[in-house]
């Protein structure tokens, strides 16, 4: 009877775990190091592969000499083509083996994005969410904050606050503002206090697309300032626009339109009035972190031939780091008819951090 010979269990895994495929992909680098796990993306500048033992690992894309992947991968190419399926390389040259194609060969310089099934999925739901996106998507905006002060023989404070925020999309854009500053000052001397800046403005505005260069809006504005008599300004209007200028480092506005104007004057006054508004809205890239923006409107009324309001606003904003920079502002509201007692212009310069977020 022959002997029954037994391995040791351990021995048998081994065995197994030799004798079985390997389904892994594989990076080879041009220093000639290999690295196994599963590509996850590459965006051109570095390649993200997860491996069983180090994790999520990006690579230099400019490090990689080859791929050889064991599952299809989605490549974007620089002239907008889309190849699905395994790659392989030969000869300096990616061999993606598509299905309805064959082999197609491709450069690595033509190769704009990798993506695997996972992140293809999620790539293409985030297509669609920007495509279709609901109100509470796509918002983006700034906070503003100010604070001034000066002690001796006189006793300033001056605080300021600002907040803007928009959601633009291909069709349209909705954007939303408001300012506010306080001011006191105290003199030593004779321990008078008083306020010499208590103003508030804030508003919306909505802009929809009618061609690439072309749109029309609408708008609200509230306004209240101590020191012009204003308890309150409220104006309704709208009108069409368009982009006169639109490159990567500039983009100027210019529109017209109509509004209605309701104030309201701690004096007893109350008036209202038609206006006509024209302006212009610039934005310009001054450099990789600065950046100019300008508004200029004239509102002359339609009722009262020779009255007219002007509101000018203007910021050079340097950016600090992604989310915080510095800014300075100069705001000018003028207004040709004021109250009696009132001065037409008021004119507001702050300068402070600013804080930009995004969603």
């Amino acid at each position: 009877m022959p002997r029954k010979i037994s391995l040791p269990l351990s021995l048998c895994v081994i065995c197994c775990a030799l004798s079985a495929p390997v389904f892994a992909d594989e990076i080879k680098l041009k220093n000639g190091d290999r690295i196994t796990g599963t590509i996850i993306k590459s965006d051109g500048k570095n390649l993200t592969l997860k491996s069983e033992f180090l994790g999520a690992v990006n690579i230099t894309w400019d490090a990689v000499e080859q791929i050889t992947s064991a599952e299809p991968l989605h490549l974007n190419l620089n002239d907008g083509q889309t190849l699905v399926g395994v790659i392989t390389t030969s000869a300096e040259k990616y061999e993606i083996a598509t299905k309805d194609a064959g082999t197609v060969s491709v450069a690595k310089a033509s190769i704009k994005t990798i993506r695997n099934q996972e992140e293809q999925t999620a790539y293409l739901a985030e297509i669609d969410r920007l495509r279709n996106p609901g109100l509470l998507d796509l918002w983006a905006g700034t906070f503003d904050a100010g604070l001034s002060l000066t002690r001796g023989n006189a006793d300033t404070n001056t605080f300021t606050i600002g907040a803007n925020a928009a959601r633009a999309t291909t069709r349209d854009k909705i954007s939303v503002y408001a300012a506010a500053i306080k001011a006191r000052a105290r003199s030593r001397t004779t321990g008078l206090q008083e306020e010499t800046a208590n103003a508030i403005r804030g508003g919306g505005r909505y802009e929809i697309n009618l061609t690439s260069r072309s749109f029309a809006f609408g708008f609200s504005d509230l306004e209240f300032d101590e020191f012009q008599r204003l308890d309150l300004r409220l104006v309704l209007g709208g009108g069409l626009g368009w982009r006169a200028i639109k490159n990567e480092n500039t983009l100027l506005d210019v529109f017209g339109g109509g509004s209605y104007n309701k104030e309201y004057f701690s004096t007893g006054l109350k008036r209202s009035a038609g206006e006509i508004l024209v302006g212009q809205e610039l934005s310009h890239k001054l450099s990789s972190r600065s950046l100019l923006k300008e508004r200029l409107v004239v509102f002359p009324n339609v009722q009262e031939t020779g009255e007219y309001r002007l509101n000018f606003d203007t910021s050079l904003v340097t950016s600090l780091s992604r989310w915080l920079s510095w800014q300075i502002t100069l705001s000018d509201r003028y207004l040709s008819n004021p109250v009696p007692g009132a001065k037409s212009n008021d004119v507001l310069l702050t300068t402070g951090i600013r804080l930009t977020f995004a969603k």
